[in-house]
């Protein structure tokens, strides 16, 4: 989960984005909709493979 962070020298936030940051609170799963998110074809769940399994020679980018 996230937090807000106030530092020396900012200015107070306003009423708006008070308003916004509470409109923004992280959600639980069932709260979010993905009616807009297609689903995945049967040939796209195919071809998917893990990610350890797609390049033999690539960098980890995370490390």
């Amino acid at each position: 989960m996230g937090s807000i962070r106030i530092y020396k020298g900012m200015p107070p936030l306003t009423e708006e984005q008070l308003a916004e940051i509470i409109a923004n609170a992280p959600k639980s799963d069932d709260d979010i909709d993905y009616s807009d998110i297609p689903p995945l074809t049967d040939e796209q769940l195919a071809r998917m493979k893990p990610a350890r399994l797609r390049e033999k020679n690539r960098k980890n980018i995370a490390s």
